[in-house]
């Protein structure tokens, strides 16, 4: 729940400031929006909350790493869609619970309160999140971002827009997540050569390896306690 709150503090402060347009879009005249339109640019708003999940979060490497595990293991379908998808975002909200909490402590409340307007409100509530991107986004690829958005160079990291910083911070965990995968394929891969060769040479040919060294994959992942060793690693790397 506290997560969505990174959403909201941009959003519900517009409803409540009549005085200001909705979202910082001014508006013709300067006139403030109605309360039609001001729900219509919530519902909007509200609709990438999915899509921040996915891409700002560890939802996006684990979710790769998970998809190599299951293509290395050989099982297809096995576990789920559904199950992968659904261990991702319990990990990712485990990992993500403190920066939501911080940003809903720091941007929610005290304009709730009354404290601090809506803008100083995204402002303060966006800095837990720009320091958590920022602590696994690589400078190489903000370079990339800062040159295609032709953006000066911040002086600080701390000074850079999320324009330029959620883009990046996509692009590391892409990267990091291939990297996991092919050291997670590699063991796996070595256990296919070996069938492959072992059947080769005494004329199974008819009989797919991928058949006999299914179950061999799937007997070393359980004795080596395969699922905490991959959730363990990929938890230790968010910390």
């Amino acid at each position: 729940m506290k997560l969505s709150s990174i959403i909201l503090i941009t959003a519900v402060p517009a409803l409540a400031a009549p005085s200001q347009s909705a979202f910082g879009l001014p508006l013709p005249g300067g006139s403030a929006p109605t309360a039609a339109l001001q729900v219509v640019l919530l519902l909007t708003a509200l609709t990438f909350l999915p899509t921040l999940i996915v891409a700002l979060t560890p939802f996006l490497r684990i979710t790769i790493v998970l998809h190599f595990l299951r293509q290395a293991l050989g099982t297809q379908t096995a576990p789920s869609n559904q199950i992968l998808l659904g261990l991702s975002l319990f990990l990712s909200f485990l990992v993500m619970q403190p920066v939501a909490l911080e940003a809903y402590q720091r941007g929610w409340e005290p304009f709730n309160q009354g404290r601090i307007s809506s803008a100083e409100a995204w402002v303060e509530g966006s800095q837990p999140v720009k320091r958590f991107l920022l602590k696994f986004a690589r400078e190489k690829d903000i370079g990339l971002l800062l040159e295609i958005s032709k953006s000066p160079a911040p002086k600080t990291p701390e000074e850079l827009d999320l324009k330029v910083l959620a883009p990046a911070y996509v692009l590391s965990e892409l990267r990091a997540g291939f990297q996991i995968g092919a050291v997670v394929f590699l063991p796996f891969l070595v256990i296919d050569l070996v069938v492959a060769s072992v059947t080769l040479s005494i004329g199974m040919v008819q009989l797919p390896p991928v058949m006999i060294s299914a179950p061999f994959k799937i007997l070393l992942f359980v004795l080596v306690d395969g699922w905490n060793l991959i959730v363990g690693s990929l938890m230790r790397s968010f910390v």
